[in-house]
């Protein structure tokens, strides 16, 4: 007979709307796993692991209430919280409706807030008691007063491989986000493809530090209700909650981004008892190699060796590049301590993807040159929910748009030097980048923690400026022609300031990226970070 995993990925109905239904009806075990939460659910006190029935029942009592208030297909319905449970609850009962989550992450600036809903031209808003009284949108209810008898729930909705099951929202680097909609099939994609493949080690009991209204984390709750796997929720993605929840859950596998890992390579992790870790997963952008370094060092991993199966010290960190857009991690690449190949080199794309390297207008570039990176993959999103001018302003020659630049070298692995917006690298002329000088920086200056560049244009000259974030017992130095060393000689000469920072002097998004944007624009009106 074959395995549930089996089962699943030959299911032609299963898709991002239906999983936890699914794997019921396919005859998954009730008191098997579900998910488990930081916080209370209903009844149940925070870090309860709910089982498969426990889970599927409180979602059948909010999808009940939901239902009795008219919603159904189609109707959008915009979450902001903060607490996993009361978004990833109130996703589950409203794809069970047919209805469409706008899931907001809780530190969007209500502003901004408020002009995203409206745009999304929403039928209701369930917001948390924090973020209510900050919209001037009527709320239907706060998501934790969902709840009624399950057993008055309607029958769970037949999603089309074409419905919209999610809309969720990029980081807001320039202003307002843009809303990504994705389907029941393209959030689903490269899961079905994982589960057709061997499951990866330590995902068996994973420690979910991604933004939780992000993609990313639709996508792990899918992945471990496939895979019967354990998941403790997080509703912060601090490193010291991250920490103090390792310790006591003890995961095997810690999921996050680039902002959680920046946040641990900070901290001193001998001090802490991380030795449960087989696996750092890291989605959006690619990480930092001191960072991937620190983390790699400490943890565990199973290895094979001539008398079989044994244990070593030392975890594996698996990077790559994803974004809401691309439906999943693209790339993938695994370092562990006698790791190597680093650079920005974000590997090669899933098996399911298709990469390139591409001019200004969609030629494929050979290997070595830089150009824009196109995506083409069954998970990339249809595209932006009410903004067919960005839809299409990022396709291109049948392939959707990152907005990275990259290179390919001749063995097939891709290198992220930097986002387009924050780059200076036309195909002829300056090759400036700043997130590959940060890469830079980073591995020549051990007593840097995290540092910016940003690049601006002045007097029809560029001039760059260099902001470090120094470990505590870091000594007073002037640090310039360490930087300049580092960077390269076309960004060592356009460098007019290296200056020390504070974290907290460095604006960044909902979901911790940095808003260069905003940098630039500080100092062409004169102010200072």
């Amino acid at each position: 007979m074959k395995s549930l995993r089996a089962r699943l990925a030959a299911d032609p109905n299963i898709g991002a709307g239906n999983v936890l239904a699914t794997v019921l009806a396919h005859g998954a075990d009730p008191d098997g796993p579900g998910l488990t939460f930081d916080t209370a659910v209903d009844h149940y006190p925070a870090e309860h692991p709910l089982t498969l029935g426990e889970l599927d029942d409180r979602v059948q009592a909010r999808t009940a209430w939901l239902h009795e208030r008219g919603i159904g297909r189609r109707d959008v319905v915009a979450i902001w919280a903060t607490e996993a449970k009361d978004i990833v609850l109130s996703f589950l009962a409203l794809t069970r409706l047919g209805a469409i989550p706008a899931l907001l992450n809780g530190k969007m600036a209500p502003p901004i807030a408020e002009e995203y809903i409206r745009r999304l031209r929403v039928t209701a808003v369930l917001a948390d008691a924090a973020h209510k009284p900050l919209l001037h949108t009527d709320v239907l209810a706060e998501p934790k007063d969902l709840g009624t008898d399950p057993a008055k729930a309607p029958e769970h909705y037949r999603h089309h491989r074409d419905d919209p099951i999610a809309i969720t929202h990029t980081s807001g680097t320039t202003g307002v986000p843009k809303a990504v909609m994705h389907t029941h099939t393209t959030l689903y994609a490269a899961l079905k493809h994982l589960l057709t493949m061997p499951q990866a080690q330590g995902t068996d009991r994973i420690l979910n530090a991604l933004p939780i209204p992000h993609t990313a984390t639709i996508l792990m709750v899918n992945q471990v209700l496939g895979n019967r796997a354990e998941m403790l929720l997080l509703s912060s993605q601090d490193a010291p909650t991250v920490l103090r929840q390792i310790e006591r859950w003890k995961p095997r596998a810690v999921y996050g981004f680039a902002v959680t890992w920046s946040g641990l390579a900070r901290e001193d992790l001998a001090k802490h008892d991380l030795d449960s870790v087989r696996m750092w997963f890291n989605t959006g952008d690619c990480a930092h190699e001191p960072h991937i370094r620190k983390l790699v060092a400490v943890g565990t991993r199973e290895i094979v060796t001539r008398d079989g199966r044994t244990t070593v010290r030392g975890s594996h960190f698996v990077d790559g590049l994803g974004s809401s857009e691309m439906g999943h991690n693209g790339f993938h690449i695994t370092h562990t301590m006698e790791s190597d190949h680093y650079g920005r080199c974000i590997g090669k794309p899933y098996q399911f993807a298709e990469a390139a390297v591409l001019s200004s207008t969609g030629e494929e570039l050979p290997s070595g040159k830089v150009g824009l990176l196109g995506f083409r993959s069954p998970s990339v999103s249809p595209g932006y929910w009410n903004d067919s001018v960005n839809t299409y302003r990022f396709r291109l020659n049948g392939w959707f748009l990152t907005g990275d630049l990259v290179y390919r070298d001749v063995t097939g692995h891709y290198f992220h030097l930097d986002r387009v917006p924050d780059a200076v690298a036309g195909f002829e002329g300056p090759q400036l980048f700043t997130s590959m000088s940060e890469e830079r920086i980073l591995a020549a200056l051990p007593e840097v923690v995290d540092c910016t560049v940003i690049i601006v244009q002045e007097n029809g000259e560029y001039v760059a400026d260099v902001l470090l974030e120094l470990a505590a017992d870091a000594p007073e130095a002037d640090r310039t022609a360490a930087v300049k060393a580092a960077v390269g000689d076309e960004v060592a000469a356009i460098i007019r300031r290296v200056s020390v920072v504070g974290e907290d002097d460095v604006p960044v998004t909902v979901t911790g990226k940095v808003r260069k944007v905003a940098l630039r624009e500080a100092r062409l009106t004169g102010a200072r970070a």
